[in-house]
Parts: C-alpha cells; structure tokens; sequence
C-alpha cells in the first residue's frame, strides 16, 4: 500500500507541475519576465526564469494530500503521530516558505547576495531546533557521537553549501534538476528501504515536479515560447529539500553501526555539486577575487571548454554524479568510510587535473 502512495506522489507532482509550468510560461511572455543575458550565461534570447515556483507548491500539496488520503481512511502515518518528526516536516515547510520568497524576490528584482545569506542562515538554524541534526560521523577521521551544539553547527554550515551548490550548478540546460533528480530517486529508494515512508514521500514528490520542468528546460524550444529556467526559487528549494534528506539519512537514532555508512552514502549522492562549489570558491580565493563572485569556471563550463556541447555536457556529468553514488554505495560494506572520502576528493581532483590539461590542449 505504500508503495502505491510513493507512486501517487509522484503521479500527483507530474500532473500539478505539468498543468502548472505552461501557465507560468504564459504569465512571463505577457509580462516580459525573461532571464538577463550575461557574457558567463550559456543561454541566448529571451527565457523566463519562473520555472522553480512551480516547485514548492507542488511537492507540499502532493505529500499532505497523499498523507490526508491516507490517514482518512483509517491507516497509521507516522509523521502524524510521531512528534519528533512533525515538527521536522513543519519547521521544513516553514524554512521552504522563507526560501521560496526570496527565491521569488530574487527572481523577479534581485536580491543582495547578503540578505539571501542571511535567509539561508535562518532556515538553516531551524533544522537543529527541531531535533534534526548531524549527531554520529560514523567512524569519519576517528570521530563518532557529536555533541548537539557542534552537530547542529556543521548541521547549518551543511545546508547553506548544498543550497548554494544546488544554486551554482544551474548553469546549463538540465543540469540542476538532472543532478537532483539522481539524487531525489537514490534517497527515496534507501527511504523506502529503511521504511522511512514520509521522507521518502517528499523525495519522490520532488522528483515528480522534476519531470516535467526537465522537459521544458531541455527540449522546449525558446522561439516557440516552450522553455524555462527555474532560477533562484526553484534551486533553493530543491538545496533545501535535499540537505533535509540527507541529514535525516545520517542521523542516527537507532544505534546504527558506522561499517553501514549512512552518511558517506547520504552524501554521495550529491557529491558532484558540492564538490564543484567548494573547488570554485578554492579556485576564486587562490586568485585573490570574491568567492561568491560569479564566473566561468564551474565544471559545465569545463565540459563545454573542453569541445562538447551542452546535451553532452549534461549526460557526461550526470553520468558521473550515478557513477560516483553507486561506487560509494556498493563499496560502502567494505570500505571504512574516511577511506571512501578520501578516495572520493582523490578521483574528484584528478578528474579535474585531466579536464584541466584536455582543455589546454583544445
């Protein structure tokens, strides 16, 4: 039975996002609500950026509804009665809603790098208040149990980087919600497989509001009034929506043994990201500029320097983002797991050692 609900979800966010995004696609043309063309964007002519409010929205009635249905006819839905994780879902929902404003705010008029850092911050600090926070390393460089306020500090630095890595990787056609839909469809199956059903909900609600902007954002065409972007309020709210996955896939409350790994597998999905954010802001300091300063230097940009197009760009860089999370899984059993980090960072920079010197030889 519920794993019919998970394929509700899905089936329900399919349908709301597909009735949904033509209509925002109409509001920006008759508006003129188009992203602005820079010299580091990849994109030419005029494309609305709006895609993303279609995404909150979606997924928080996909999962009440399906929950609702579910609790009206009688069967036990433990987000409902387990307090503990109520409040994790409502104070999400409440961290999404401050996201989805400014994301909308930024879309529309811009909002100051600053004052997004500061919402950002905000919805962050509400994961630790409500009991969800980095608790056990596992093992990772000798260190198991945390204490709750040094977990709930790397809980909230953990979040604002996989928002802002979600946010920065949306430079090319498919990109961000390609690399979140691997990781949406990984984490709702090892959900299912430890029978967390509500978080496997959003995981698969959020992969089904995907679908459809997938479509439009890589085979819609821009002279036929087809494609859109999902600009700062789509990719914050699915940074947001996967840093809360994660964390709750880490945390350990059950007395799990650390040779499973949870949280070098939670992460792993969502290696390629993060690993190209922290690697940009490495890159822009070495050279004495501004971290959060814009450029061309992310790892689409590198594809696309080194001769491929931007449909090729894609598939080889999510190609990667599947291999690298099914290797840390697979190996996870037999790998102690600051081993598997450190071989994770080792294949990541000699991956970009080898893209470096293909692009000097274009």
């Amino acid at each position: 039975m519920k794993y019919l609900l998970m394929a509700l979800a899905f089936l329900i966010s399919v349908f709301i996002a597909r009735m949904i995004i033509p209509r925002i696609l109409l509001i920006s043309y008759r508006k003129k609500l188009f992203d602005s063309q820079e010299e580091r964007k990849v994109h030419k002519g005029a494309i609305p950026r709006l895609g993303g409010v279609s995404f909150f929205p979606t997924i928080l009635f996909s999962c009440c509804g399906v929950l609702a249905f579910y609790n009206l006819f009688g069967y036990y839905v433990s987000t409902l009665h387990d307090d503990r994780i109520l409040s994790e879902m409502l104070l999400l929902v409440c961290g999404l809603v401050l996201l989805y404003l400014t994301g909308i705010a930024d879309d529309l008029i811009g909002v100051r790098y600053g004052n997004k850092m500061a919402v950002q911050l905000v919805s962050a600090c509400l994961f630790p208040l409500s009991g969800l926070w980095i608790n056990d390393l596992y093992g990772l460089f000798g260190l198991g149990m945390i204490p709750q306020f040094w977990g709930g500090l790397l809980t909230v630095l953990v979040v604002i980087l996989i928002t802002n890595a979600i946010n920065l990787i949306d430079g090319i056609d498919g990109l961000a919600s390609g690399l979140s839909s691997v990781s949406l469809v990984v984490l709702g199956a090892l959900f299912l497989e430890r029978e967390m059903w509500s978080c496997s909900l959003i995981a698969f609600s959020s992969f089904g509001v995907l679908v459809p902007f997938f479509y439009y954002n890589v085979f819609g065409k821009a002279e036929r009034a087809r494609k859109i972007f999902m600009g700062d309020t789509g990719s914050l709210t699915l940074g947001y929506i996967l840093s809360f996955l994660a964390i709750k896939y880490s945390q350990n409350l059950d007395g799990i043994p650390k040779e499973h790994g949870p949280l070098v597998i939670a992460f792993s999905t969502l290696l390629v990201p993060v690993f190209d954010a922290i690697r940009v802001a490495i890159v822009r300091m070495y050279k004495g500029r501004n971290p959060f300063e814009p450029d061309k230097t992310h790892i689409h940009h590198l594809f696309l320097k080194m001769g491929f197009t931007v449909r090729q760009a894609l598939l080889m860089i999510l190609l990667l983002s599947c291999i690298l999370s099914g290797l840390n899984i697979w190996l996870i059993p037999y790998v102690e797991n600051t081993v598997m980090l450190l071989l994770d960072m080792l294949v990541w920079i000699g991956l970009n050692i080898w893209w470096m010197k293909r692009i000097k030889m274009v």
